[in-house]
Formats: structure tokens, C-alpha cells, sequence
């Protein structure tokens, strides 16, 4: 069952990741009524919303572009970076809109990064169990049998159950530095009405990909509690 439910959402997960892909490169291709590349567009964003101590910045890859709180940077891939359309308007002003989220002390955004050091240890835990159960499970699982699968399937609940809320957390931090982006770059006159429509379909697709690890994550954990709650009849 769980070899299932990996595979139905790898499925998804490969095609709205292809989906958003196809949206970037077809809508990298229709120049900015504004000329302004995603650069330019970031710095002024930043800029409009009194934001003077974030860089921006190029890094590599394609669609690797994120705001790292650590040391303020707003990193954008070449596309995006030099890239003077809608899609990368989109990106580079929703990257932004994180900036601007850390700056006003956005309060999913806050709880979010609250959680990050539990959601590494959870992951890291998941792993450890998985490695173990592949290489020792059956001297793992015998003896006592029972009681030593039901204390790992609370481990393991316990672990999804974080992961599970950190990705539901993601998604209001994800759609608001959206909402904000989309707001910016209308009011700004960064693009016309046509350019904004592809903004906003850009930006949906992205935000699909979270919404499909969140719902993931979700089927997993309920999957385990099931699996629990079985055992115990």
C-alpha cells in the first residue's frame, strides 16, 4: 500500500513539476512590456517596500530560485535573473515577497522557520528507521514483535506527523509571498493586464508542487496511523 501511494504521488508529483516547466519556458518567451529583468525588478521591489539590507542575486540551475533568511539573499537562477518576461517577473517578485515576509515578521513564516530544526531531525530519524528496517528489520521485528513495530509506528507518526505540518505551514507562506508579488507587479505597472495573467498561472503551477507534497505527506502519515491503529486490534 505504501509502494502505492509513493508511486500515485511521484506520478503527480513529476507531472505538475513538468506542467510548471512548460509554463516557465513558454512564458520566458514573450518579452516584458516593461524590459526589466528579473534583477531589476527584485532590487526594486525591495526597494519599494523599504528593504535595503537583502541582496539579490544569481545562483545556478534552473528553477532553483528561493529567499535565504540566513544571509538575507534573494537568489535567482539565470533565467529569472536575467530573464526580462512574465515568468521571471513572477518569480523574482514572489521571491521577494518572502524578503518582505521576513521583514514584517510574517507570522507563518516565523512559525515555519521555527519548525525547520524539528523537520530536519524528524527526516533524519525517518531515515535512520528506513535503513534499519531494510538492512535488520527481521532481528528488529522479532522477539517481543508487536511491541517493537508498535513503538516504531509511533516514532514514525510522530516524525510524518511533523513533516506533515511543516509542509501544510508552507503552503499560506508560499501563496502570500504570491499574493504579494501579484499585487506589486500590477500596481507597479511591471506588467499589463495580459503579463499578469501569465504571472498569476506561473505562479499557481508553482504552487501546485507544494500542494501535492503537503497532500502527500498527509496520505502517508494517515496511512501509518491506519497501519497503528490495525496492529492494536
Amino acid at each position: 500500500m505504501l509502494i502505492l501511494i509513493l508511486i500515485v504521488f511521484g506520478i503527480i508529483s513529476f507531472a505538475v513539476s513538468r506542467k510548471l516547466k512548460s509554463k516557465f519556458r513558454k512564458y520566458s518567451q514573450i518579452p516584458l512590456s516593461a524590459n526589466l529583468s528579473g534583477r531589476e525588478i527584485a532590487e526594486l521591489m525591495l526597494r519599494d517596500n523599504g528593504i535595503n539590507d537583502v541582496k539579490v542575486i544569481s545562483v545556478e540551475g534552473q528553477l532553483t530560485d528561493h529567499y535565504n533568511p540566513m544571509d538575507k539573499t534573494v537568489n535567482l537562477s539565470p533565467d529569472v535573473y536575467h530573464g526580462r518576461s512574465a515568468a521571471a517577473a513572477a518569480v523574482a517578485a514572489h521571491e521577494c515577497g518572502h524578503a518582505i515576509q521576513h521583514a514584517t515578521a510574517y507570522s507563518m513564516l516565523e512559525f515555519r522557520s521555527a519548525m525547520v530544526p524539528i523537520q530536519n531531525i524528524s527526516a533524519k530519524i525517518l531515515n535512520i528507521i528506513f535503513m534499519v528496517s531494510i538492512f535488520g528489520g527481521m532481528f528488529l521485528f522479532s522477539g517481543s514483535g508487536g511491541a517493537n513495530w508498535n513503538m516504531i509506528l509511533l516514532i514514525i507518526i510522530g516524525c510524518y506527523g511533523v513533516m506533515t505540518l511543516f509542509t501544510f505551514v508552507t503552503l499560506p507562506v508560499e501563496f502570500d509571498a504570491s499574493k504579494r508579488a501579484l499585487a506589486w507587479i500590477k500596481d507597479r505597472n511591471i506588467v499589463n493586464a495580459g503579463e499578469h495573467d501569465m504571472a498569476k498561472d506561473a505562479l499557481k503551477w508553482a504552487a501546485m508542487t507544494y500542494v501535492v507534497v503537503a497532500i502527500g505527506s498527509l496520505v502517508t502519515l494517515l496511512y501509518y496511523i491506519s497501519l497503528f491503529l490495525g496492529n492494536r486490534d
